[in-house]
C-alpha cells in the first residue's frame, strides 16, 4: 500500500516523434445563522516574487501535509549558485541533463522520499520507483501531484512534456506515457534534480508544525491566528469528543467535541510558546465550558497536544500564568491527547473574513482580531499590520 500518494495525476499527452528520441533523457536543454496550463519552457515568465503557490511538505513529525500555501522559492543567479553545486545548477537553472545510466540515484533501493534539490520540496516516494531501463531514475507518480508542474517542451525537434518543481520552478525531467500501472505514466528524472531522505529521517525534511488550540467560537480563534507572521493556514474543525461530527451535532453538546483549530505554522519564524501566548491573550482561559454568551462543553478552553513535549510546553506555561497572578481566577483550560481532527463544513472557514458585516463577528470576533492587532504588533503579517 503506497503510504504517500494522494492521488493520480493523469493528463493528456503529446505523442513523441521521433519517439527512439523521446524516451532517451529526461532533458536535454531549454455560528448556526450566522490540469494545469503548460506554457512553453522557453517561454516561462519569471513568477511574481510575493506570489505564493499551493504545495505539500512534510511537517517536524514527518507527516505529509497540506495542500498549504507557501511563497515561491526565488533566487538570483548567485544565490542559487551558492546553493547548487555546479552540476546541479547546469541541470535544475538551465534545464540541462545528465548522462544516462551515470545517476547516483538511478539504483537506490533503499525506502524514502525524493526532494527537489534547489527548494526540498517532496517530489517522489520510493513506493512508486520503477526500473525503466531508460538510464534515469524512473517513477509512475508524484508524491503529490500539487508539487509538480508541467510544461510543454518543443526543443529539439520533439514534443514533449517537462516537469518542473512548483516551488522554485527547478527542472526536474520529463514525463512520458509509456509506465506501467496503475497511471501508464514514466517521470523520468535527473538524479542531480533530487535528494533523497530515508523513511526513518522524514522529520529532517519537516518544514512546518501544527497546534491544536479551543477557546469558544472557533470563528474568532481562527481569525486571531490568521493575522500572525509565520503562520500558513489555519483551518477551523472539531476534536476531542466521539465518532465523526457535523456542526449541528457538536452545538448540541452531546458529542464531547471542541470548537477547535488546527493552526499549521512555521517553527523557525513563530514558536508553539509564542501561539499559546498569543491565544491566552485572546480568550478567557478561566471561564469553564463557556466563552461569554458561547456556553457548553464544545466551548471549552483546551490545549490538544501531539506529544509529550507539547504537553509539557503548556503544562509549564499555564503554571506560569497562575504563579503570577494574571488572571483574577485560576486557569481551567485542559490539555488533552490529541486523537483526530475533523475539519469543519466549507462555510465555517475563513468565517470572519468572509463575513465582515455579520453582527456576530462585529460583537465577538473583531475585539479579539483588534487585541491581538494591539498586543502583539510584532508578529503580524505584513497584511495584518494596523493602520497609522
Amino acid at each position: 500500500m503506497n503510504r504517500f500518494l494522494t492521488g493520480v495525476l493523469v493528463l493528456p499527452f503529446i505523442v513523441l516523434v521521433p519517439l527512439a528520441l523521446a524516451t532517451l533523457a529526461p532533458g536535454t536543454g531549454a455560528k448556526d445563522q450566522m490540469k494545469n496550463n503548460t506554457p512553453d519552457a522557453a517561454q516561462g515568465d519569471p513568477a511574481d516574487p510575493s506570489s505564493t503557490v499551493a504545495v505539500r511538505v512534510f511537517d517536524t513529525n514527518g507527516q505529509l501535509v497540506g495542500p498549504i500555501s507557501m511563497p515561491r522559492v526565488q533566487l538570483t543567479e548567485d544565490e542559487w549558485k551558492s546553493r547548487l553545486s555546479p552540476e546541479q545548477f547546469r541541470i535544475l537553472r538551465n534545464a540541462g541533463t545528465e548522462q544516462a545510466f551515470c545517476g547516483t540515484l538511478l539504483d537506490n533501493k533503499m525506502e524514502g522520499v525524493y526532494a527537489c534539490a534547489g527548494c526540498g520540496l517532496p517530489m517522489f516516494s520510493s513506493d512508486s520507483k520503477f526500473n525503466s531501463g531508460s538510464g534515469w531514475p524512473s517513477y509512475y507518480q508524484p508524491i503529490a501531484a500539487e508539487n509538480i508542474t508541467e510544461r510543454r517542451d518543443v526543443s529539439f525537434g520533439m514534443v514533449r512534456v517537462e516537469i518542473v518543481c512548483t516551488r522554485c520552478e527547478g527542472h526536474l525531467g520529463h514525463v512520458f506515457d509509456d509506465g506501467p500501472r496503475p497511471t501508464g505514466l514514466r517521470y523520468c528524472l535527473n538524479s542531480e534534480s533530487l535528494t533523497f531522505t530515508q523513511d526513518d529521517r522524514l522529520a529532517d525534511l519537516g518544514e512546518v508544525s501544527d497546534a491544536v488550540f479551543a477557546g469558544g467560537c472557533f470563528w474568532c480563534v481562527e481569525a486571531v491566528f490568521e493575522e500572525l507572521k509565520g503562520v500558513y493556514s489555519v483551518e477551523s474543525g472539531y476534536t476531542g469528543g466521539d465518532g465523526t461530527p457535523a456542526y449541528k451535532d457538536v452545538t448540541s453538546g452531546t458529542t464531547g467535541h471542541a470548537e477547535a483549530v488546527r493552526i499549521v505554522f512555521d517553527p523557525k519564524v513563530i514558536s508553539y510558546e509564542d501561539l499559546l501566548r498569543v491565544h491566552f491573550a485572546t480568550h478567557d482561559p478561566t471561564t469553564l465550558n463557556r466563552q461569554g454568551a458561547d456556553v457548553g462543553t464544545q466551548y471549552r478552553s483546551a490545549i490538544f497536544y501531539r506529544d509529550d513535549k507539547e504537553k509539557a510546553i503548556a503544562e509549564a506555561f499555564i503554571a506560569d500564568l497562575n504563579d503570577q497572578g494574571v488572571f483574577k481566577s485560576k486557569i481551567v483550560t485542559t490539555l488533552e491527547p490529541l486523537d483526530e481532527f475533523h475539519v469543519a463544513e466549507p462555510y465555517h472557514q475563513d468565517y470572519v473574513c468572509n463575513n465582515p458585516n455579520n453582527g456576530y463577528v462585529r460583537a465577538v470576533a473583531m475585539p479579539k482580531v483588534e487585541k491581538v492587532r494591539e498586543k502583539f504588533a510584532d508578529k503580524l503579517k505584513e497584511t495584518a499590520q494596523p493602520q497609522p
